[in-house]
């Protein structure tokens, strides 16, 4: 069992990177999106779509917005590979829903430290460019950097993706 946490930038290839170490794997992967469905939101429908088109046909898709740690608990149950992918818009549904993210960060750590097989999570790096000029906007950014050191203290692997090349910040590399 492992744990890998692949951040980046928007379009930054972090998707690509963790799906290419699930299947390093070897296991069979259930594939867990977190994406909101927003109604008459064409750019987005069309977004998850192509996220859709461009998984394999024989991996498992489990949607699942807000209920993540429970899910990861009844994943780990089974030798399956994770990935999640991502870490942000689950926190987005989190405050969308007003619920107690520090509870929910560390209900997402007690279930990834007892998964039974590899996960990966994707998850957004968004402390790096300009401050928010908004008070909602310094809030998610925060609780987005809170969120990413608590997911990557458990990790095992950690790995920031920067115009397709994933540099490696713990773990082996590979």
């Amino acid at each position: 069992m492992s744990i890998s946490l692949i951040l980046g930038g928007a379009r930054s290839g972090k998707s690509g990177r963790a799906e290419a170490l699930v299947n390093k794997s070897g296991l069979p992967v259930t594939y867990v999106a977190t994406a909101p469905h927003i109604d008459g939101d064409s750019e987005w429908a069309a977004r998850i779509e192509h996220h859709r088109k461009n998984r394999p046909e024989h991996w498992q898709t489990l949607e699942e917005e807000l209920e993540l740690p429970a899910l990861i608990e009844r994943q780990a149950k089974t030798k399956t590979a994770l990935l999640v992918d991502c870490l942000t818009l689950w926190l987005f549904n989190l405050m969308q829903n007003d619920r107690d993210l520090d509870a929910e960060i560390s209900r997402l750590c007690e279930a990834l430290q007892q998964a039974g097989g590899d996960v990966v999570l994707v998850s957004n790096e968004v402390g790096m460019g300009l401050v928010p000029e908004t008070e909602s906007g310094r809030m998610f950014r925060d609780a987005q950097g809170r969120l990413n050191q608590a997911v990557a203290a458990v990790a095992d692997r950690v790995e920031l993706v920067a115009a397709g090349i994933p540099l490696v910040l713990k773990g082996e590399r590979t």
